[in-house]
């Protein structure tokens, strides 16, 4: 080696020793987390409880969100031109019927003249208590039509389903409309998250057993980031979070939600968060301050960071779509929001959801899909018969300020359904590795895997390497089984492993824990879309895997320089430490933090978390350079 060479050799160790010492130095802007934790098994009995608790908590916000999306649909027929023409009505809810096959009954009351008109959507046999409760919900909503209110019935049973009825007017109170629902999509969740947090033996079939052990017993932590429900930098402006001096009465709770115009309050711990249908902050704080006895009254805000000298907290993108602003506690939490301002996402990043398939007539997700493949039986669609590979799909790209549904995490990148699982929501390697090759060798930049087994299959890791090897990036969810057992593909080095975190930033119970644990995202409670023009909440590692594919996907529209590798290292670097300091195995390098990995992406052209590995990178090609030269005299 000549003396230039190899003095070109020494500087660049040189350069090299000064990055590493300089990213050892803490960083003051970064949060500290402090947590303990207790070594002590969980018992069999109490993992159950905290399934279940999980699953109720789904099927709530399920509930929910089906009676927030039927009682906009209502609301835009009663706001068309020709509501006092029957025949146009009943031609609306017929082609609305087309798309939401859960709406099973509609009735059209023309107020001023008492005269209604009704389209039985579904044809059925209902017994003689079956009808009385029918008419006895439907009497009420006509009453309720009448005096000027609108309508909701609470959930009723109808041949073992569940129902209800919802009843909307019209600006102008002459026109009104009533929907009975059929809230089957509450089966359909139920049915899902026991397979999905494993609270059965999955598949039934018996090909496998799926084997669960108990993880430790996690401690509370104390949240510093970005992101708080109730400390944060912007708020609502037609709520307000009120602490009584005096624990209200619930006839108290109904005066003030009648008197403000809005609904019956939601309560986090002490407090009560109130919304107005027709009052703004400054009007309900004055109303609480002369008419109420209060510890304190101050605004519903969304993040903790508040440095009006940070251009990025003065401008946080707050979508218009139905569910976010109460149910999609997960995109502020990893600070998607602020990131929008860096990255939305782009067209040319696909991001391939390897999975049951989607709904490809998903009103939330129209325009978002690129053609995919049907491993399963190629002759026909990636249509998702499971419900899984849809709520993946929404999570990642659901169409942002709509006005309706779900705000996916990006905005543009396009979303390739790759269906590998079958019927049962289960699938073999082959198809799984033929899903990923596919999706490689037809422009995924991303693939997304919320699937999972624990056999390390060669032939998998084959098509892993295949697709990591092409420069493709991949995610996968480690698993619902809370057992330390490495899951595959998650736990290939090739890939990003993803466990779950609740919305307190505490592991999720039921997450598989482990030395190859990558990052966490929010997996607990999360809104999304659902087949047939439906929104469901489902828990589980693989609604947290989908939050970083689209971070991924919002970081190669970027940047699109960066390499796989860079992308996954540089998510690492900037999670949310979460657990004992540094990498652990319960939430491996913290939570993802789409702002600050945005932050890092925009650095010139190569982050400077990431020079280190570009100066490794130069160093040994000046090696191989200078010993090729070497053999070469």
């Amino acid at each position: 080696m000549n003396s230039r060479r190899l003095w070109s050799v020494i500087g660049t160790v040189a350069v090299l020793g000064l990055f590493v010492i300089f990213l050892m130095i803490p960083d003051p802007n970064l949060p500290e987390h402090s947590y303990e934790a207790q070594k002590k098994p969980l018992p069999a009995k109490e993992e159950g409880h905290f399934k279940q608790a999980t699953i109720t908590g789904d099927l709530n916000s399920t509930d929910q969100f089906s009676r927030m999306d039927a009682k906009q649909h209502l609301q835009i027929i009663l706001k068309q031109d020709k509501i006092h023409k029957p025949d146009q009505i009943i031609k609306s809810v017929k082609d609305h019927q087309r798309t939401h096959d859960h709406f099973e009954k509609f009735i059209w009351y023309d107020l001023k003249n008492n005269k209604e008109s009704v389209v039985n959507i579904k044809e059925r046999n209902w017994s003689t208590q079956d009808k009385q409760q029918i008419q006895q919900h439907l009497k009420r909503a006509h009453q309720n039509l009448k005096a000027k209110k609108s309508y909701e019935s609470p959930k009723f049973n109808l041949s073992g389903e569940p129902y209800f009825v919802i009843a909307e007017l019209s600006e102008d109170h002459k026109y009104g409309a009533a929907a009975m629902i059929n809230l089957k999509v509450l089966k359909e969740v139920t049915n899902h998250q026991k397979r999905n947090l494993r609270m059965i033996p999955y598949p039934k079939e018996g090909k496998f057993k799926v084997e669960s052990v108990h993880s430790d017993t996690l401690k509370d932590i104390t949240v510093k980031t970005g992101h708080d429900n109730e400390k944060a930098s912007h708020f609502y402006e037609n709520e307000i979070v009120i602490r009584f001096s005096k624990e209200p009465t619930e006839k108290e709770l109904k005066q003030i939600s009648k008197e403000i115009s809005g609904e019956i309050p939601r309560k986090l711990g002490y407090a009560y968060v109130f919304r107005s249908d027709r009052m703004d902050y400054k009007a309900l704080h004055t109303y609480f301050s002369e008419k109420w006895s209060t510890q304190y009254a101050e605004p519903h805000f969304m993040y903790l960071t508040n440095d009006s000298n940070d251009p990025f907290t003065e401008n946080v993108n707050i979508p218009n779509d139905l569910l976010f602003s109460e149910y999609q506690w997960n995109l502020p939490a990893i600070e998607t929001n602020r990131g929008w301002n860096l990255s939305k996402g782009s067209k040319d990043v696909i991001i391939a959801v390897v999975d049951t398939g989607v709904d490809l007539n998903h009103t939330d997700l129209a325009g978002q899909l690129v053609p995919g493949y049907n491993v399963v039986d190629p002759k026909k669609d990636p249509e998702d018969d499971v419900g899984h590979g849809t709520h993946v799909a929404g999570i990642i790209g659901a169409l942002v300020n709509n006005r309706e549904g779900v705000a996916g995490v990006s905005w543009y990148n396009k979303i390739m359904p790759v269906k590998a699982l079958d019927g049962s929501g289960s699938g073999t390697t082959y198809a799984v590795a033929e899903g990923i090759i596919w999706a490689t060798d037809n422009g995924a930049k991303i693939i997304n895997m919320s699937l999972g087994n624990y056999a390390d299959s060669q032939f998998l890791h084959d098509a892993i390497k295949y697709a990591y090897d092409r420069d493709v990036l991949l995610v996968a969810a480690s698993g619902n089984d809370n057992t330390e057992r490495p899951g595959y593909p998650a736990a290939y080095p090739e890939v990003l492993a993803v466990g779950a975190t609740n919305q307190d930033m505490t592991r999720a119970d039921y997450s598989n824990y482990g030395d190859y644990i990558d990052v966490t995202a929010p997996g607990t409670n999360i809104a999304s879309t659902y087949p047939g023009n439906q929104y469901a909440a489902l828990s589980g590692t693989s609604m947290a895997s989908p939050h970083v594919a689209a971070m991924a996907g919002l970081i190669r529209s970027l940047n699109p320089e960066l390499s796989n590798q860079e992308v996954m290292d540089l998510m690492k670097s900037q999670a949310v430490d979460l657990g004992d300091k540094g990498k652990d195995k319960y939430f491996g390098n913290g939570q993802v933090d789409v702002f600050r990995s945005l932050q890092a992406a925009d650095y010139q052209s190569r982050p400077i978390q990431l020079w280190p590995q570009n100066v490794l990178q130069r160093l040994q090609q000046e090696l191989q350079r200078t010993n090729n030269s070497d053999n070469n005299k």
